[in-house]
């Protein structure tokens, strides 16, 4: 009898309170990883295939068009105006709500940054192509630094798949075109290869992460607070 009724008082606790839980969680999560994590290894037949696609990416499907513009669209400051344009968006349609999701969509990108920055690539140490001797010389490098830090994972792709994925998941209801963001987010990977910062698994495995952590702050968001849908105008 009493066991079943602290059964019941618990469930109560944590669905009252599953936000802070989920928060904390995420919190903590990175500093967990960090001490169990080892060096990564790729299997031979997937870093074959890797630097087969990279060489394709980077030193054959190129044009001047794309030499010119995709090393910008990898710049943060580049896309200062659209983020701008979605901030001033969001809290002139939802109000209120729309400050709590700013807020969401801030957080999300601390914790990517954390995340692929510095838990995952501190530890999972990979040489990018244009640090790697093995193959300088015969690639492209369109970038003039290259850094110093892990491959693996991208932090663009981490941080950018996140908020795409934030974006989408709560702004979804309002219009169908929101899941053009991907596009955008696609686009953004897609430089880092092409001016030879990034192997495509960094960026792959980097959105799939950033994915997850999207999805997992859209569903706190949306499930706390949410947006609601605007007035369809006639």
């Amino acid at each position: 009898m009493m066991r079943g009724i602290f059964i019941i008082y618990m469930v109560k606790v944590v669905q009252k309170y599953r936000f802070l839980i989920v928060l904390q969680i995420m919190l903590f999560l990175p500093g967990w990883i960090n001490s169990h994590i080892t060096y990564m290894t790729l299997p031979a037949p997937l870093q074959q295939f890797d630097y087969q696609l990279f060489h394709l990416i980077n030193s054959e499907w190129n044009n001047s068009l794309f030499d010119a513009v995709l090393p910008f669209l990898r710049e943060a400051n580049f896309w200062l105006p659209f983020y701008l344009f979605l901030l001033l968006l969001v809290t002139f349609n939802f109000g209120k709500q729309g400050g709590w999701w700013v807020l969401m969509i801030i957080l999300t990108a601390v914790l990517s940054d954390i995340l692929s920055s510095s838990v995952l690539k501190e530890n999972l140490m990979r040489l990018r192509p244009c640090q790697d001797p093995s193959i300088n010389g015969m690639i492209r490098i369109l970038v003039n630094y290259c850094p110093r830090s892990s491959s693996f994972p991208s932090s663009h792709a981490v941080n950018h798949f996140a908020a795409a994925t934030f974006i989408y998941q709560t702004l979804k209801f309002n219009s169908k075109w929101w899941r053009l963001i991907f596009l955008w987010a696609f686009a953004i990977i897609y430089a880092q290869v092409y001016v030879g910062v990034h192997y495509p698994v960094d960026v792959f495995c980097g959105a799939l992460i950033g994915m997850t952590l999207g999805w997992i702050t859209s569903y706190i968001f949306n499930s706390r607070i949410g947006l609601q849908p605007l007035p369809k105008q006639e």
